[in-house]
């Protein structure tokens, strides 16, 4: 369960730093690398998590909250 959250969690700093760098280009107007490159990383990042957390929730590694009613 550890490993789960810690590869979350290093996703999620993932996502951000792509992020980051999609707008470092936006703004500097660098032309070396697309910025729909960082923008696709980040979008596979999050296909990723969320993948990750189904596949999680259906062996029973994490357990959803429980309904509220």
């Amino acid at each position: 369960m550890l490993a789960i959250k810690i590869t979350i969690g290093a996703l999620l700093v993932f996502m951000i730093f792509n992020l980051f760098k999609a707008m470092k280009v936006m703004l500097k107007g660098e032309k070396t690398e697309p910025m729909s490159k960082f923008i696709g990383r980040r979008v596979l990042a999050s296909v990723i998590i969320v993948v990750l957390i189904l596949i999680a929730i259906a062996t029973g590694v994490i357990t959803p909250n429980p309904r509220p009613y």
